[in-house]
């Protein structure tokens, strides 16, 4: 079987870890800060937002020690290293942003119809806490979300809580001039639905490259299409097509020849195939197994070994 592995990436990216490590002291920071804010005040929607922190700083030491374990290289025990450890950062914090929002909704209802009177001079000054501290994790790791799911995973954490804080800080003047206790419920519940939006697509997407899945972007029968036009080639069957993790497109097939070529004369045809793919279609891992005249009890393009 050849294997072709096209080190011209056309999608890498390097990813600052450290940007994330600076992320995790500052929540651990706003986390014990509010923590404590919501218990001297009373007010439950900072405890909520303290809660909120607490599963960040975990999926932000989740997220940072599978982007330090997808850099190590692969063994013979581990022949592709643990390239995909950052996609179940992504999985596992997507279901975490999502836990959060339903745990936001009940908070927010329970809230709602007891509102309580609360020291809101605290809750101002500690929401202002974790619009800063929040925000400027989030720019840290703005440019690393656009190029990295793990990355975007952990951004839209810090994204999301500082829209709470936001949340808090407009309850907190809200309650302090107008006595608008209800507010902060109905600020909580927009917060936990935009959670559960953004959570959903981030889950979903971490998902279908957790399952193999042909990338959205792909559509098979163009790939067949275009290598059924190189001369020499017969038919392209037995595909899959997936991402090892977001930088490594992988293909593999097998490849029926027109002609009983040598092998050296089968190298010049892959090399071809390969420009192909990678030029169109950007797949940069490929694995093509050369045919002639092979009897098979199935030669369709899609096979499920």
């Amino acid at each position: 079987m050849e294997h072709h592995h096209n080190h011209n990436h056309g999608h890498h990216h390097h990813v600052e870890g450290k940007n994330l490590l600076f992320s995790i002291v500052l929540n651990i920071v706003i986390t014990v800060a509010q923590a404590i804010g919501g218990v001297i005040s009373g007010s439950l929607s900072l405890l909520s937002d303290a809660l909120h922190n607490f599963s960040d700083v975990l999926s932000l030491v989740f997220s940072y020690v599978a982007h330090k374990l997808s850099r190590k290289k692969a063994s013979n025990d581990q022949t592709f290293g643990y390239k995909r450890a950052e996609l179940i950062a992504a999985f596992v914090n997507a279901l975490t942003l999502i836990s959060v929002a339903l745990f936001l909704v009940y908070e927010g209802i329970e809230r709602f119809f007891n509102p309580q009177p609360i020291k809101f001079g605290l809750v101002i000054w500690l929401s202002i806490l974790g619009i800063v501290a929040n925000g400027l994790s989030a720019v840290m790791l703005k440019n690393d979300a656009d190029k990295n799911l793990n990355m975007k995973s952990a951004y839209l954490h810090l994204f999301t809580d500082m829209l709470a804080s936001v949340a808090v800080l407009i309850g907190g003047f809200l309650m302090k001039y107008y006595q608008w206790f209800w507010v902060d419920s109905i600020l909580t519940l927009i917060i936990a639905i935009y959670l559960i939006i953004v959570g959903f697509d981030l889950l979903k997407e971490s998902t279908q490259m957790l399952m193999l899945f042909t990338p959205s972007h792909i559509d098979v029968n163009e790939i067949i299409s275009e290598v059924h036009k190189i001369p020499g080639v017969k038919k392209l069957h037995h595909i899959h097509v997936w991402y090892l993790n977001e930088e490594e497109l992988h293909l593999e097939a097998h490849l029926d020849c027109s002609e009983d070529i040598k092998m050296s004369e089968f190298n010049i045809l892959l090399d071809k195939v390969e420009h192909i793919l990678f030029e169109k279609f950007h797949i940069n891992h490929i694995n093509i197994q050369p045919e002639y005249k092979k009897e098979e009890d199935s030669k369709d393009f899609i096979v499920q070994d």
